[in-house]
Formats: structure tokens, C-alpha cells, sequence
């Protein structure tokens, strides 16, 4: 064990440090993990606007972005993500992975939050405090911390922990869909650092 300095917060001040503070003010990445994605609301200019507009502008100007996420976002998310081109071609990359479970936020690889809120607008998001979820996490510009938390989100990221995963028979979309021995670069179903999938929808009803 070592000592670390970081800063304990929680309802509120999680999304008044993490999203207002931090992540809006982005510039070089974003990199968030969450199990649930839901629409999302966040104070800038005076008025409440999605957190995809927030995304958009974060794009515009070079940042990089990544979402990786356990569970397919919710409707009126894939909707309002569905209005941005610029996200909707890559300025924002998606990946799934329903064994996420950890919730972090890695702003231009030198600041994390890890804690439990998920990027719902109960848990980072400008709800209320009387209707908020009640989230606790922890932010830190520990080096150590940081460099384990991109290890294991890069891990998930590029694919390397889907050989061996045991859930990848019901995984919507595996990110390393290669099978039998080692992948090598450059190969058809080798790992693809930094590809961009899209949001994976049910086929529509013929009527």
C-alpha cells in the first residue's frame, strides 16, 4: 500500500467537478467507462443541453472521445446521438462489453474519476439532489492510479480480454471476433486499436 492524494466527493459535486469541471474542459481526451448510458443533461451558457452537445464540441475542436459501455444507451440517448454527424463518424467511438462494470472518467490522460455513478443523469448528470442517486468517487491526478485505470481500459478497449471471456456467446458486438490461435496484426479479426463501432439496433418490424 501506498499513499494517494485524491479528493472523496459525492451527489452534486460529482457532477459539478467531474462533467462541469473537468471533462467539458477537455483537451486532448475523454475516455469513459460506464455500465448504463442514458440521456444525460448538463448546464452550459445558462441553459441545460445534452451531454452529447457537450461531446460535439469536444470533437470540433480535436478531442478525442471514447464511450465504452455494458449495456445498449437508451433511446432518447441514441436519438439525440443519431442528430450529431460528427459523433455519429467517429468523433465519438463506441465499444460494448457487457462484463463493464466499472465507471470512470479519464480527461487528457492525466486526471481520473473512478467511483459508482453511471453517466445517467442520476448519477453524473444535473439532477436535483432530492432525486439524484446516491454516488460516491473519488478524483485524483496520481499518476499510478491513472496508468492502472488505462491499462484495464485499454485492455477492454482493443479486445485482448476476449479470448478468453466466457460471455461471448451473448455479447451483442465482441470486439475481437477472431478465433483459433493467436490474432496477428494486421489480420482479418485481429485487434483494431481505437476502431469505432457504431450503436448496434434491432432490425426494424416490417410492417
Amino acid at each position: 500500500m501506498r499513499p494517494i492524494q485524491a479528493e472523496l466527493l459525492d451527489g452534486g459535486a460529482l457532477y459539478r467537478e467531474v462533467v462541469l469541471g473537468k471533462l467539458a474542459h477537455a483537451r486532448e481526451s475523454v475516455w469513459i467507462s460506464t455500465a448504463n448510458v442514458k440521456a444525460m443533461y448538463v448546464e452550459q451558457g445558462g441553459r441545460f443541453v445534452p451531454v452529447l452537445e457537450v461531446l460535439d464540441g469536444l470533437a470540433a475542436r480535436g478531442v478525442a472521445l471514447r464511450l465504452l459501455h455494458a449495456e445498449l444507451p437508451s433511446r432518447p440517448f441514441r436519438a439525440e446521438f443519431d442528430k450529431r454527424s460528427r459523433l455519429v463518424k467517429g468523433g465519438l467511438e463506441l465499444k460494448v462489453c457487457p462484463r463493464v462494470h466499472f465507471k470512470t472518467v479519464l480527461v487528457d490522460g492525466a486526471w481520473a474519476y473512478l467511483g459508482s455513478a453511471n453517466l445517467t443523469g442520476a448519477g453524473l448528470g444535473a439532477k436535483g439532489e432530492d432525486a439524484r442517486n446516491f454516488e460516491l468517487g473519488f478524483v485524483t491526478e496520481d499518476f499510478d492510479v491513472i496508468d492502472r485505470v488505462t491499462a484495464l481500459y485499454e485492455s477492454v478497449w482493443s479486445g485482448a480480454e476476449c479470448r478468453g471471456c466466457r460471455l461471448r456467446s451473448v455479447c451483442p458486438d465482441p470486439i475481437f471476433s477472431g478465433g483459433g490461435g493467436p490474432a496477428k496484426k494486421g489480420s482479418p479479426g485481429g485487434i483494431r486499436l481505437g476502431k469505432t463501432r457504431r450503436l448496434v439496433r434491432p432490425a426494424a418490424k416490417r410492417s
